[in-house]
């Protein structure tokens, strides 16, 4: 199923995302778990591609699991370290199995690299096109809520999105965000430059002290004072930190949907029982398929 299906409807879904391994000889356990998150019954689910290769050659491999399930796989495809001909090869692999769906990424530059070479990708919306004249894929992209870090400006960085877009990009997908009132401003600036297609809204639910501290030196994110407070109160207490991530991430995914964001994408880890949990919290709010 091509995702816009869903994503163009007013529909509420809630997607799963997971991660390859990044050795062959873990692959079993890893479709252990696509079964394990496939039992939630989420709206589909994504798999990632890691960006310096390794876990990349397992990403086509979960895809295919996922839609053993009867559920929509996105594949994500990430070009900063990879030639235009290893995304070629990933492109004829996606279509040889059918998949119907690419989140189309340009990725981390890797450190001390010439970037780009003659053979590579400089940016998502350059793969983006190439994607869509090699096979008829449904092609997602990421938007970041608080700005890309490399543009100087949220409206650069829209001016950008809306090169995605025009490329071929049909939906969008959100960097996390903890504070929903970022993601409502972003909506409206990006709903000024014309950037209409649906956009899922990516939520992190933070279940341990160290996760927050990684995400805010990786991406910066803007943490509110209410969700530090969560930190402060129960970080050194396990389980009721497992908790309280939960409960916050469900509140935001209601705040959302009540607000009319009825499509939203949860950075699970490879966790099926965040997952679950989270939405076991929604029952009556999302009807699992």
């Amino acid at each position: 199923m091509r995702l816009t299906e869903l994503l163009k409807t007013n529909q509420v879904t809630i997607s799963c995302e997971l991660f390859p391994p990044k050795q062959g000889a873990q692959l079993e356990n890893y479709k252990k778990t696509v079964a394990d998150m496939a039992a939630v019954r989420p709206a589909y689910m994504s798999v990632t591609y890691g960006a310096t290769g390794g876990t990349s050659d397992y990403t086509v491999e979960l895809a295919k699991e996922v839609e053993k399930h009867h559920i929509p796989a996105l594949a994500h495809l990430t070009c900063a370290s990879s030639t235009k001909e290893k995304v070629a090869s990933v492109i004829d692999e996606l279509k040889a199995n059918r998949i119907e769906n690419i989140l189309a990424l340009r990725g981390d530059i890797p450190a001390n690299a010439d970037f780009p070479l003659p053979n590579q990708y400089k940016h998502a919306s350059e793969l983006i096109a190439d994607i869509k004249a090699q096979g008829d894929f449904c092609i997602g992209g990421a938007c970041y809520p608080e700005g890309h870090p490399e543009a100087d400006t949220i409206f650069e960085d829209l001016d950008h999105l809306k090169e995605k877009v025009e490329a071929g990009c049909e939906f969008l997908t959100t960097q996390m965000f903890f504070d929903n009132h970022i993601l409502y401003n972003f909506m409206y600036k990006a709903l000024t430059k014309g950037i209409d297609v649906p956009v899922v809204a990516g939520i992190m639910p933070v279940t341990n002290k160290a996760q927050i501290k990684r995400i805010v030196s990786l991406s910066g994110n803007m943490v509110p004072p209410r969700f530090l407070a969560i930190v402060d109160r129960f970080g050194d207490n396990p389980a009721a930190m497992r908790q309280a991530g939960i409960a916050y991430a469900t509140d935001q995914i209601i705040d959302l949907i009540a607000n009319g964001v009825n499509h939203v994408h949860i950075y699970t880890m490879n966790k099926p029982d965040v997952a679950g949990e989270i939405l076991d919290n929604l029952s009556e709010i999302y009807v699992r398929g």
